[in-house]
This record gives C-alpha cells, structure tokens and sequence, in this order.
C-alpha cells in the first residue's frame, strides 16, 4: 500500500481503468464469439457488423492494437458463409 498521495491516487485511477479495461474487452470476446457461431447469413452478418463496430472502438480508444483490430476484422469476414 503506497504512502506517498499521489501513488494512492495512481493506484485508485488504476483499478478503476483496469475494471473498465476488463468489461470493454468481455463484451467486445463476446460479439466476436456471437459472430463466429451466428446461424444464418442475415443474423451472422448483423453480428459480423457489430463485432466490426466494437472493433473499431476498441483499437481508436487504445484498448486493442490497430493492427489486431484489423486482423480479427478480416478473419470474421472471411469465417462469413457465402452467399452462393
């Protein structure tokens, strides 16, 4: 336990981003884990949308590489069944 005043105060705003941190990127393995199990087309390309989404955000808010954003984007469009 830190003595110093602005050591309790990092170690506060820590706890609190971490707590944040881990629901944000529950939420965003969820949406990708619903999108790779969607049934139909329709309602796997609405969850392909909203895991993009989510994506996106996470990668702008810093929460995920850029790059790994990216990658888990293309592989859920590619695991999308065709349309033939």
């Amino acid at each position: 336990m830190p003595n110093i005043r602005s050591s309790k105060k990092r170690m506060r705003q820590s706890a609190r981003r971490r707590t944040r941190n881990r629901v944000q990127r529950a939420a965003l393995r969820s949406a990708v884990k619903r999108a790779r199990s969607a049934g139909t087309s329709g309602e796997a390309a609405d969850a392909v949308r909203q895991a993009e989404r989510l994506l996106d955000r996470a990668a702008r808010k810093g929460l995920i590489a850029k790059n790994e954003a990216a990658r888990k984007k293309s592989r859920l469009v590619k695991s999308l069944p065709s349309k033939s």
